[in-house]
């Protein structure tokens, strides 16, 4: 019994001396996360780009007076659409009138007379000086009836375009003192422009690329899109009708210019759009998945699969985005494994196990719908 003891004691000893060294023994290493990848090809990318766009008229007529005087009425509605030779102010015709009145008298006794003593010089009745006096007299007369009834004529200021008349910047029984004073102003809405201005970095890439220097040309195929401030696209594209051929020295910018139709008014001048270029193409574009890029404390940086399968952190500079693709102007090269789905589950210098993005939306489409990160 006394040996039986001693045996059970030696194997409960055993047993506890096992179970504590089990405890102590570290954990088995969890597997690597798996991560989907995607290998970074250069390849041809369409690509659109958006610019803080703003709608101007197609073209804007200061409406001012002629002659001065009294303002006698305004029979206009300020923002109403106005017809070429409608009335937009009337002005005190009297003394323009009265002056119409004695240019034509003047100029009626200088025909009279010169109507008169015309004949009499075959008959060498008068000197032929004496004609020639009264015919430059007649011709005076006539060139200041003239300039009278159309200062009488300017009493009645007109629409010289048809658009939408603005503000009255005076009303009646005010005194306009000549053409510096501004009346109102009419802006044609159909067509409009859009104007649009690039960065200077944006438009070396550009000429650096044949095909785009082509496109951004005046006339070119290029297909102008605008985006409401509400986000609605408006239903037609405008074209590029004009580029400035030098830069602005204040913004280092240089100015673009589309047409676009506008029966509608939905443009109006003044208005920020955001105006979409369609048609141009990337060439040996670096692109990767919009999820793929992540920010963080300003910085904006993707996870790559590094030798020995192992996770690391490489800042980018994201450029522009093609559809659900963001093209990646610096940071990537040709062969990077670039970590798409799974990256909650890496960290740097973490190990992982990398397989293929099998996802179609990794694959930019001819038709992709694109625009400019800015």
């Amino acid at each position: 019994m006394r040996h039986m003891a001693r045996t059970f004691a030696a194997l409960a000893v055993a047993a506890t001396m096992a179970g504590a060294c089990k405890k102590s023994a570290p954990p088995p290493a969890p597997p690597a996360p798996e991560v989907a990848v995607v290998k970074i090809e250069p390849k041809r990318v369409p690509t659109s780009y958006e610019f803080t766009g703003e709608v101007q008229p197609y073209r804007r007529v200061q409406v001012r007076s002629r002659v001065d005087g009294i303002v006698e009425a305004r029979p206009f509605t300020e923002g109403a659409t106005v017809k070429p030779g409608q009335v937009l102010y009337r002005i005190d015709p009297v003394r323009p009138e009265a002056a119409y009145r004695s240019a034509l008298a003047r100029y009626q006794v200088a025909k009279r007379t010169l109507e008169r003593i015309e004949p009499l010089v075959s008959q060498n009745a008068v000197a032929q000086q004496d004609v020639d006096n009264a015919r430059s007299e007649s011709e005076s007369a006539q060139g200041a009836m003239d300039q009278a009834k159309k200062d009488l004529d300017d009493t009645e200021i007109r629409a010289k375009i048809p658009g939408r008349v603005g503000r009255a910047l005076l009303d009646a029984g005010g005194r306009v003192t000549g053409p510096n004073d501004l009346l109102t102003t009419i802006d044609r809405l159909d067509p409009v422009y859009v104007t649009f201005r690039p960065s200077n970095d944006q438009l070396l890439l550009w000429q650096q690329d044949a095909a785009a220097r082509a496109l951004l040309k005046p006339g070119s195929t290029l297909q102008v899109h605008v985006l409401l401030p509400d986000g609605t696209e408006l239903p037609r594209a405008g074209k590029l009708d004009f580029v400035a051929p030098s830069l602005d020295a204040a913004t280092g910018t240089q100015e673009f210019r589309a047409r676009f139709d506008n029966a509608d008014r939905i443009l109006l001048p003044g208005e920020f759009v955001r105006v979409r270029l369609d048609g141009l193409v990337q060439r040996q574009a670096v692109a990767v998945p919009l999820r793929a890029v992540q920010s963080a404390l300003g910085r904006q940086f993707v996870y790559i699969v590094g030798p020995g399968d192992i996770a690391a952190m490489r800042d980018v500079k994201p450029g522009a985005w093609a559809g659900n693709l963001w093209i990646i102007d610096q940071g990537l090269r040709a062969g990077d494994k670039v970590i798409v789905d799974g990256i909650q589950k890496v960290g740097p210098g973490r190990p992982v196990h990398a397989t293929a993005l099998t996802d179609s939306s990794a694959v930019p489409h001819a038709d992709t719908t694109t625009k400019a990160g800015l």
